[in-house]
């Protein structure tokens, strides 16, 4: 019998559960325990924000959100292996990515507060980045857009797309990757896989033995990932993105993490997951494993964490405050950002609601 074809899926980690190294061959930036510590506060960070927002979700104060738990190492390792001049089309939780790339707290209360400002960040390079997606898998096509209009201007730049484990069975995703297949884009289309798509388990989601697999059928080059290791994430994405910058074209990763919180603020985890299955996650979870990475080099104590969760603290404090005292759009923008010239029976809606706002005062 001949064989047409023959693949495999590498699987990559440098710091185990316990944070310790598992392979000699440490990236350069890894080297650099400055810069790890650096990415660790993002990570500290990240999740002081993301309590910070179910609190105000809880209180009243933003619509649904939607939890980062347990995603920090693979947002963040993302985030800062990308270039200014790239791009990011995030779906709806890759908070640690936005943070990293200027999103700013008070961004994220806005849009999850109901005002479309929240998509308009004020600062570079998230500027040029897309905003939210809620719509399954729609970034994905954004991204492949994107990674075209590089490679047809010429420019040294790359598109990152990030999805869910449920939303890379979705037809965009694969219409996305056989583009940039097809067309060899520079474009790296990036899988959390959390093992949880709402309810849905990742063992019944998809029958492929790794979900990074499913870039093999459009050409593009996969490879699993520790998604909590931030090292081994950071390194994925930086050789991904170096293929593409350089014309080899685009790349599936496969980040492998765990959803520790509920899906949104609307759901229940504790209606479909075993809590066993939850408490074995928690050991393997990010932020505990590199701060005992850094510990064990003396780079990271409990002095340093303390004061670093007490600015934190004082930084969440000043983004919710903006948040709360951010005044409110006028009616008629609910009108005025949709149709270049306005139909008619909204002029009519448009006219009455500021008659009903002006009799209101």
């Amino acid at each position: 019998m001949s064989i047409a074809a023959s693949f495999e899926i590498e699987y990559l980690q440098y710091l185990d559960a316990d944070g310790k190294l598992v392979r000699k061959d440490l990236p350069e930036f890894a080297k650099n325990l400055d810069h790890m510590v650096e990415l660790y506060k993002l990570m500290v960070s990240t999740r002081v924000f993301d309590t910070k927002s179910i609190a105000l979700q809880r209180t009243g104060k933003l619509g649904t959100y939607a939890s980062c738990l347990g995603h920090e190492a693979a947002h963040v390792g993302v985030g800062s292996s990308m270039k200014p001049e790239d791009v990011l089309a995030p779906s709806y939780r890759e908070y640690g990515a936005q943070l990293y790339r200027g999103v700013q707290p008070r961004d994220v209360y806005m849009y999850w507060g109901g005002d479309e400002r929240g998509n308009d960040y004020q600062k570079e390079p998230a500027r040029h980045d897309f905003a939210w997606s809620v719509p399954i898998a729609t970034q994905c096509l954004h991204a492949a857009g994107s990674a075209l209009a590089f490679k047809i201007r010429g420019e040294k730049r790359v598109a990152v797309c990030m999805i869910g484990d449920g939303g890379s069975s979705k037809a965009d995703f694969y219409g996305a990757i056989n583009f940039a297949g097809a067309r060899d884009l520079p474009l790296v289309a990036v899988i959390v896989n959390n093992q949880w798509a709402i309810s849905v388990p990742r063992r019944i989601q998809s029958g492929a033995k790794t979900l990074a697999q499913k870039g093999i059928a459009a050409g593009l080059f996969c490879i699993q990932v520790d998604g909590n290791d931030i090292i081994a994430v950071r390194k994925a994405m930086e050789d991904a993105l170096e293929r593409a910058r350089s014309g080899k074209g685009g790349s599936v990763l496969e980040l492998v993490t765990y959803r520790l919180g509920d899906h949104t603020t609307a759901d229940d985890a504790r209606r479909y997951r075993e809590a066993d299955e939850v408490k074995d996650a928690w050991t393997r979870e990010p932020i505990k494993r590199l701060r005992a990475y850094l510990e064990s080099k003396k780079a990271w104590d409990e002095k340093k964490e303390e004061a670093w969760k007490h600015e934190c603290d004082e930084w969440m404090d000043n983004e919710v405050n903006s948040y709360l005292e951010t005044k409110a759009q006028p009616i008629e923008a609910i009108f005025d950002y949709t149709f270049a010239e306005l139909p008619a029976d909204l002029q009519k809606q448009r006219a009455l609601a500021l008659s009903l706002e002006k009799g209101a005062h």
